[in-house]
């Protein structure tokens, strides 16, 4: 009986780590949008800048204001030699509504939009804000994908507890954690990056992609633990060290260092290839 609240306090308490950790990787990254208010007239008006979309159609940006409320909407595609965008608009029917420009799978586009305040024009960021866009992930992949490295998260903090409390599953604990970190990250997770972004890898050795990195160096300490467990289960550094390098994973926002289009690249090699 003992054994048993033991093991379920364990069980709880990785989900209850991985519910926090989904949250923390939910609220951060680069990709998520950036939320605030502005105070105009006496009212509060709250916005959310988008800081992700799909390609196929312009971004829209929208929020509430007071009718006939100014605003600039300043823009240009990030990594580019473009020279600002500068548009302006007003509020109509009580709602502004701006179009951000759509760009191809994994370009991105700089902008700020500033809203008159009393004869200024105040910026609803601090800094410009960046947007990514990227190409519809179709739910069959994209929830499979979201499921296996959760649980994969789940096992794999479930085998550190194991090996800190010296119990005896480790080593079966290792081989469900490295199974579902591969089918999910390297099974689904290529196939989500291809939908999205039109490549299946962009980590080493190709690339320099955040998350396709953290999720392999993950991966190959979870391989390194089931290898030295095969030959001796009793061994606890391995498990402990594979579950800190994986919260040290997850820790790292989703989506940092991620694709992206460098238009000044594309644009060098355009005219390189116009040269007589």
């Amino acid at each position: 009986m003992k054994n048993r609240i033991i093991s379920f306090s364990l069980w709880f308490l990785a989900v209850i780590l991985m519910l926090v950790l989904a949250v923390y990787q939910r609220m951060t990254g680069p990709t998520n949008p950036i939320r605030g208010s502005i105070t105009l007239q006496g009212e509060t008006y709250r916005y959310k800048l988008p800081r992700s979309a799909n390609v196929g159609q312009d971004a829209v940006f929208e929020m509430h204001l007071p009718e006939g409320t100014k605003t600039v909407f300043r823009h240009k595609r990030f990594k580019s030699h473009d020279d600002w965008t500068v548009d302006t608009t007003t509020a109509k029917n009580g709602t502004l509504k701006i179009f951000i420009p759509e760009q191809i799978a994994a370009g991105k586009v700089i902008y700020q939009i500033s809203i008159n305040n009393n004869g200024t024009f105040v910026p609803l960021n601090d800094e410009d804000i960046v947007i990514r866009f990227k190409g519809a992930v179709p739910a069959l992949v994209l929830i499979p994908h979201i499921i296996l490295m959760f649980l994969a998260m789940v096992f794999g903090l479930r085998t550190g507890f194991e090996a800190l409390f010296k119990r005896k599953n480790s080593y079966i604990f290792t081989i469900v954690t490295t199974l579902f970190f591969f089918v999910g990250g390297f099974v689904f997770g290529p196939i989500v990056q291809q939908y999205a972004f039109g490549t299946y890898w962009t980590g080493l050795p190709f690339g320099n992609d955040l998350t396709d990195n953290k999720t392999l160096i993950a991966f190959v300490f979870w391989i390194m633990t089931w290898l030295v467990l095969y030959r001796n289960k009793k061994n606890r550094i391995m498990p402990i060290l594979a579950t800190l390098i994986m919260l040290a994973a997850y820790l790292i926002p989703h989506s940092t260092s991620g694709s992206e289009v460098d238009f000044t690249q594309e644009e060098n090699k355009t005219k390189t290839e116009q040269l007589p």
